[in-house]
């Protein structure tokens, strides 16, 4: 006896059916019609958190140069050949990198990088010799798109470039970690700040190395603050509240006798700051906000 009984249509997952619409004249035409489709597949939990995000990150990447996503000169964290190596290492061994420029007096001097791990010879043997060790630097422009400087970085096995200006100075420098964390978020490793107690690390002196992330009620009790949690529960937002956008690298503030340096940020919000406390002297006038 045949079997009359017809195979029912198997159901299309969200991904074939995008494929679908990228063949028909409904194919979306811009990235905002795609972005779209995405949020509309990421509501109906066919996409992830992280994966809308990763997504989102790699559009945004797109769009994004060098110079967007730099550490500025200003903030660049260098070793001076021309300094006695006292001057400078501590800085480096509170910086917590795993590689440094090398300059000889100026930042548009720059002989080359250092990697972290070479600096302990210089422990063993005090006659070591810097420039003998450094490897090649990497030059770009500050228009380089993101997405190209990060193909380049992984075919070329790179982790750091100094950026240029139209002039030819050194306007800055970015890692590969800086545009990674554009994609899937921050990226920790082993030279990095934890979870834990050290989110507030002292760097010397009356300066703390704050991560963004910090508890409000956390920060007020470690410096004796009262600032409000009402509106917000990091640091990082209350720095962002205070200068009402996205804070830069470089970009400061001063809020009840202390200053907050911006010294890592992504895009699209602050990650890591430098705090510091301020003799009342030092204290500049800020606009009048309630906290």
């Amino acid at each position: 006896m045949a079997d009359n009984k017809t195979d029912e249509p198997k159901e299309k997952n969200f991904f074939e059916k995008l494929s679908d619409r990228f063949f028909h004249d409904d194919a979306p035409e811009t990235q905002k019609e795609l972005l779209d489709d995405l949020h509309i597949a990421h509501d109906r939990k066919l996409l992830t958190d992280d994966g809308m995000h990763m997504i989102e990150g790699v559009m945004r990447v797109n769009s994004l140069r060098a110079e967007d996503l730099m550490v500025p000169r200003t903030q660049m964290i260098v070793i001076d050949i021309s300094e006695n190596s006292q001057d400078w290492i501590k800085q480096v061994i509170a910086a917590g990198h795993s590689r440094f420029p090398v300059i000889d007096g100026d930042k548009d001097n720059v002989l080359g990088i250092l990697l972290a791990k070479d600096l302990l010879r210089l422990f063993i043997n005090p006659e070591y010799e810097i420039r003998q060790h450094l490897r090649q630097a990497v030059f770009v422009p500050e228009s380089k798109p993101a997405d190209v400087l990060l193909k380049e970085f992984r075919l070329k096995r790179n982790h750091m470039a100094l950026v240029v200006d139209e002039f030819g100075s050194v306007s800055g420098l970015i890692t590969i970690e800086d545009v990674l964390e554009e994609i899937v978020g921050e990226i920790d490793d082993e030279y990095d700040v934890v979870n834990d107690a050290s989110d507030i690390v002292a760097i010397g002196g009356s300066r703390w190395r704050v991560k963004a992330s910090t508890h409000i009620n956390e920060f007020n009790r470690v410096f004796g603050t009262h600032f409000s949690d009402d509106r917000f529960e990091s640091v990082g937002g209350l720095v962002s509240d205070e200068l009402e956008h996205v804070p830069q690298v470089g970009e400061s503030v001063v809020l009840q006798g202390f200053r907050f340096v911006v010294t890592k940020a992504l895009a699209r919000q602050v990650k890591m700051l430098t705090v510091e406390k301020l003799e009342p002297e030092q204290t500049e006038q800020q606009p009048a906000k309630a906290y």
